[in-house]
Formats: structure tokens, sequence, C-alpha cells
């Protein structure tokens, strides 16, 4: 390698290691240091475990992460099955204004998640929304969508979903469009169905795409917080109150800050485990040798 090419290398790595350690590193040193202390933005004292063994003892922790799990089971397969379903329609030959559907479909991707949640707000507002005018005025009774938690639940996931898909959607196209066709005009030959064809060819060739989509829905999911905080701020009462908005909540409402740093470290640990067991169970992402 040239002098001149050492040099910028160099450079490149030197500037992204640094934004590494300022964005990344030190505030998460920061934010382990704060978990073991009582701190409320002003003054830091350290106790050592007493934040992590007060939140082992705290009911509200435990129903804000059961709900978050609830919400990720649920809604990682229905982005992921919604994102599949929309990618492969889009990318069959027998769709007609594909390049208008795609835009329609890229949408949700161009607003940021605060405008998603106001959207959907406005879609099922209660009093106000969309859809219970529209069931009033055929004649049905108005729905509680937001003072009925399973209702709020509800809109939450299809949020989620409609919010999601966009991004999904183009990593999925990418696959899709990369498959050989050799292998379909081969299964045409031997007169295999549609859905043998896609249960067949098309899902093992996307494995290493569909754990990618997985893997960054879990992510997405277990830190959701602008789309749903616009959305139903939490409620009603709890009863849409993930994670991070019980780490917000504790942390600025309350300023409680060490403890809600206690709180993240957890976080951070559940998303560290699931990561390395679902990359040993994808062995590493070589999913498709």
């Amino acid at each position: 390698m040239k002098d001149t090419n050492k040099k910028w290398a160099f450079i490149f790595i030197a500037a992204n290691l640094v934004l590494f350690l300022v964005f990344f590193a030190w505030p998460a040193i920061l934010g382990v240091y704060y978990s073991l202390t009582e701190y409320n933005g002003n003054v830091a004292t350290f106790i050592g475990l007493e934040n992590y063994i007060n939140l082992f003892q705290d009911s509200s922790f435990y129903k804000a992460m059961s709900r978050t799990f609830l919400y990720t089971l649920i809604g990682v397969p229905f982005v992921y099955v919604t994102s599949l379903f929309v990618s492969v329609m889009l990318t069959s030959k027998h769709t007609k204004g594909k390049n208008v559907a795609k835009v329609i479909f890229f949408f949700p991707w161009l607003v940021s998640p605060i405008v998603v949640g106001v959207l959907w707000r406005w879609m099922f507002g209660e009093s106000f929304g969309f859809v219970n005018y529209m069931i009033q005025l055929i004649g049905g009774d108005p729905i509680p969508w937001s003072s009925n938690g399973n209702f709020a639940f509800l809109v939450v996931l299809f949020a989620t979903a409609w919010g999601g898909t966009a991004f999904n959607m183009l990593i999925f196209m990418g696959a899709l469009i990369s498959i050989p066709k050799s292998l379909y005009e081969a299964a045409d030959v031997d007169g295999g169905s549609g859905w043998q064809k896609f249960l067949h060819i098309t899902l093992p060739s996307i494995r290493s795409t569909s754990f990618l989509v997985i893997l960054l829905a879990v992510f997405n999911l277990m830190k959701e917080f602008p789309m749903v905080q616009s959305l139903t701020n939490g409620g009603p009462g709890t009863d849409t109150t993930f994670i991070v908005q019980y780490i917000y909540e504790t942390g600025f409402d309350q300023m409680k800050v060490g403890y809600a740093s206690a709180a993240s470290m957890v976080l951070f640990v559940i998303l560290l485990v699931f990561s390395l067991i679902q990359f040993k169970f994808a062995k590493g992402g070589r999913v498709d040798e």
C-alpha cells in the first residue's frame, strides 16, 4: 500500500475510533457508573449494587419488561410476515403498478416515528379518530381504542408494522431479486406449485436476510420509544408502558438517573444475550453456506 493510502486509511480509522469512543464507549461507561450511584442529575453518590437490588424487587419494572417481551414476541413475526409479503408482491412479475406501490409502502420510512404515532393517534382516537367516525357512519358503536389496554396495544402493533415494513421491504426485495431464476425454472419443469417454490426455494434462499431482519426488528421493538410515546404515552394507565418508557419516566420524570441507568444496563445485557444466542443459531450469519 502506498504511503498516501496508508495515511488516509489511518485518518478514516482514527476518525471512526474517536466517534465510537465519544458517542458510544464513553456514554456506556458513564451509564455503568451512574447505575452504581444515587444520582438525581446534580450529585452522584456511590451506593454499589443497591439500584440493582431495588430494581429486581420492583414490580413496575417486571410489568414493563413483560409487556416489552410480549410486544416483541408478537410484533417481530408481525413485522417479518408483513414485510416479506409486501416484498414478494412487489417483486412478482404478475403484480401491476409496482412502482406506485413501492412509493406508497416506502412512505412510512420518510416520516419520523413521532409523526407515525401522531398519524395513528389521529386515525384511532377514541372521540375524534377517523376509524371510529367511519364505524359510527355505518351505525356501529365507537371502539375504545385508547381507554382499553388491549385495543391500545393492538393499535401500537399495527403502527409498528406500518412503520417497520418499509425498511425491511427494501432488504427483502434485494434478497428476492438476487435469487437465481434458474431455480424457479427448474421447479416449473418439475411441476412445483407457487407455494412449494416459496417454501423450498424462496425461504431457504433468504435465510441470512431473514436473520438480519429479525435481529434488527428485535432491537427496534425492545427499544421502541418515540412512536409509543406520541401514540399512547404509555397508557391507558401503564398498559402500553414498555421498558424504555419506564426508564425515561424513572430517569427524567422522577429524576432517579442512577436507578434508570441500572434498568438500562439490564436491558443492554438482555439484548446482548439475545444477540449472542441468535448469532450462534445463525452460525455467525453464514446460514447460506
